[in-house]
C-alpha cells in the first residue's frame, strides 16, 4: 500500500473514532443535566387564587473549560401574569446538615404544597402522608427556588472524585453562588430583587453566601433569612475547654422545662432570667474552672436546678455542665420518656432506660417518614418528574466534611459582618425557636450580636421568636406567624 493510501486511511480512521467519541460524549448522561419539567398549578392564600409555573430540573454546573461537574436539581415556582417580572422578588431556600436536601423547607414550611401535620406538630400521623394545598406559602409575594445541594435530593457530581470538591464548606458556598449566578442569568432575574433563607447549616451558608456573590459576582442580595440556624459552631459544640455553649444553651433548657410543666410561672419572663444568669454570673464561674469553691458551686446548683428543674445532686454530678442529650434524657425520665433534639416538645417513650443519652429524636421520627413520602409522591405524580435514583433527604454521604479550619471552629460571622458592610441596604431576618435543642437560639443570637457593625445597620437585622423548636413551622400557630413575618421582612412598608 502506498504511504498516500496508509495516510488516507489513518486519517479516516481518526476520524471515524474522534466522531464515534464525540457522539458518545454527546449521548453520555453524564454530558448534561436532564430536561426540565414544567407544569401550571395554582394555590389560594390569604383568600386569592395564584396560578404559577412550577419547574422542575437539574442545572448543570461546570468548570472554565466548560466540563459538567454536577447537576444540581431544583424545584422553583414563578407566579403567572405578573406585569413587570423585573419587580418581582425571587427567594432561593435551601436546608443544612451538611447533607440534608431542600424538602423540609420545600414540603414543611414555604411551597404551595405541603405535609399535613397534627395542630402543634408533635403527634405522628397515620401513613401514608401525602401533600396538601399550603395557605401559608409566601409565593404570593415571591417566586421560590429550593435547591438540593449537590449529593443531596436528586443532585449529583459526575463522579466520585468531582464530589469530593462540593464537600466542604468553600466546595458548597462555590456551587451553590454558582448556581445561583446561572439560575437569575438563565431566567433573566439580574433586575429582580433577591433573597436567600437558610435553615440549620443553611444559615451558616447563607451568611457566607451573602458575602460570596457579592464579591464574586457583584450579585447584591436585598435580604438574608436565617432559619433555625448558626454562625459559629463553638455555640453548639458543649465540650472540655468551650464553656461557651453550655451557658447559650440554658435559656432553651428553661423553654423546655416550662413547656412540659416541669417549671411553672409565665415561659418569657422565665427565659429571660435564665439568659440573664447564663450571660453573666454562670458564664462566669464556668471560666474559674477548679478554682470554683464548694459553697459557690452548691449555690450554682440550686440556681440552675430552679431554671431546669433538674435535681442540684444530678447537676453538681454533672460539673454544672448540662450536656444538652443529658437533658433530654434526665427531663422526663420518671415519666420513662425522652424529650426531642430538633424540638424539644416532642416527648416518646425512651427506650434504654438505663442509658444517660437518648437512643433516638422522636422530634425527627415524627417528620421525616411523612415528609419524604409526601415528597416523592408529589414528585412523580404531581410533578411528573421521572427518575430511577434515591431521593436522599439526609445523607451522609457528604462525609467526611471539609471544614476548613484546623484547631478552631468553623465560624463564617465574618461573612454576613462583610456582606453588611458592603450593601448598607441588606437586611437580615432572624427566625428562632424557643425549644431548639439542635441550633439553641441564643446560639445565633451571641454571633449577631457580636458582629462588628455601625450602629445604623444594626436596625438592618431583626428577629423573630416562634414556640416551636428547630422545625417550628410543624406548628400551625407558628407557620402562620412565619408567614406574616416573611410577608413583612419581602415587602417592607
Amino acid at each position: 500500500m502506498k504511504w498516500t493510501s496508509r495516510l488516507t486511511l489513518l486519517l479516516a480512521l481518526t476520524l471515524s473514532c474522534t466522531a464515534i467519541a464525540d457522539e458518545k460524549k454527546k449521548d453520555s448522561p453524564k454530558s448534561k443535566s436532564k430536561e426540565p419539567v414544567s407544569k401550571e398549578a395554582s394555590v389560594t392564600i390569604a383568600g386569592e387564587s395564584i396560578d404559577y409555573t412550577v419547574t422542575t430540573g437539574e442545572l448543570a454546573l461546570e468548570n472554565d473549560k466548560g466540563e459538567v461537574q454536577a447537576n444540581v436539581f431544583h424545584v422553583s415556582y414563578i407566579k403567572k401574569g405578573v406585569k413587570d417580572i423585573n419587580t418581582r422578588p425571587v427567594l432561593f431556600a435551601f436546608n443544612g446538615g451538611p447533607g440534608s436536601s431542600a424538602v423540609w423547607l420545600h414540603m414543611g414550611a414555604l411551597g404551595p404544597r405541603i405535609i399535613p401535620t397534627s395542630e402543634d406538630g408533635t403527634e405522628a400521623l397515620t401513613p401514608p402522608v401525602t401533600a396538601i394545598e399550603n395557605p401559608q406559602s409566601i409565593l404570593d409575594v415571591t417566586d421560590l427556588v429550593f435547591v438540593d445541594p449537590v449529593a443531596t435530593g436528586l443532585s449529583r457530581a459526575e463522579s466520585k472524585d468531582k464530589a469530593k470538591q462540593y464537600h466542604g464548606v468553600n466546595g458548597d458556598l462555590d456551587s451553590m453562588a454558582d448556581f445561583i449566578r446561572r439560575w437569575v442569568t438563565d431566567n433573566k432575574r439580574w433586575s429582580s430583587p433577591k433573597y436567600i433563607l437558610g435553615e440549620s447549616y443553611g444559615a451558616l451558608r447563607a451568611a457566607g453566601l451573602s458575602a460570596k456573590v457579592q464579591q464574586r459576582y457583584g450579585m447584591q442580595l436585598n435580604g438574608v433569612i436565617l432559619l433555625s440556624g448558626l454562625l459559629d459552631y463553638r455555640t453548639l459544640s458543649p465540650s472540655s475547654g468551650n464553656d461557651l455553649s453550655y451557658a447559650l444553651f440554658l435559656p432553651s433548657l428553661t423553654a423546655t422545662a416550662h413547656h412540659h410543666g416541669k417549671l411553672t410561672g409565665d415561659r418569657d419572663a422565665l427565659v429571660k432570667a435564665s439568659l440573664e444568669f447564663a450571660s453573666g454570673e454562670y458564664i462566669t464561674a464556668l471560666h474559674k474552672g477548679h478554682t470554683l469553691s464548694d459553697d459557690k458551686k452548691q449555690a450554682l446548683a440550686k440556681k440552675l436546678s430552679s431554671l431546669t428543674s433538674l435535681s442540684p445532686e444530678w447537676i453538681l454530678e454533672n460539673h454544672l455542665r448540662i450536656y444538652p442529650a443529658k437533658f433530654r434524657k434526665e427531663l422526663l425520665r420518671k415519666e420513662g420518656k425522652v424529650v426531642g433534639r430538633f424540638d424539644s416538645r416532642v416527648s416518646w417513650d425512651a427506650i434504654d432506660s438505663s442509658s444517660p443519652y437518648p437512643n433516638y429524636d422522636p422530634s425527627y421520627s415524627v417528620v421525616h417518614g411523612p415528609i419524604s413520602t409526601a415528597m416523592l409522591d408529589y414528585l412523580t405524580r404531581d410533578l411528573g418528574w421521572k427518575d430511577p435514583r434515591v431521593y436522599e433527604i439526609l445523607t451522609g454521604k457528604v462525609h467526611p466534611w471539609k471544614w476548613g479550619a484546623e484547631n478552631s471552629y468553623v465560624n463564617l460571622s465574618s461573612s454576613l459582618e462583610s456582606a453588611l458592610k458592603h450593601n448598607p441596604k441588606l437586611r437580615v431576618l432572624v427566625q428562632c425557636g424557643y425549644t431548639d435543642l439542635a441550633t439553641p437560639a441564643y446560639g445565633i443570637l451571641y454571633s449577631i450580636d457580636h458582629l462588628m457593625l455601625p450602629k445604623a445597620q444594626r436596625n438592618n437585622i431583626s428577629v423573630a421568636w416562634y414556640d416551636a423548636g428547630h422545625m417550628f413551622y410543624l406548628n400551625q400557630k407558628d407557620i402562620e406567624k412565619m408567614r406574616k413575618d416573611l410577608v413583612e421582612f419581602i415587602q417592607p412598608n
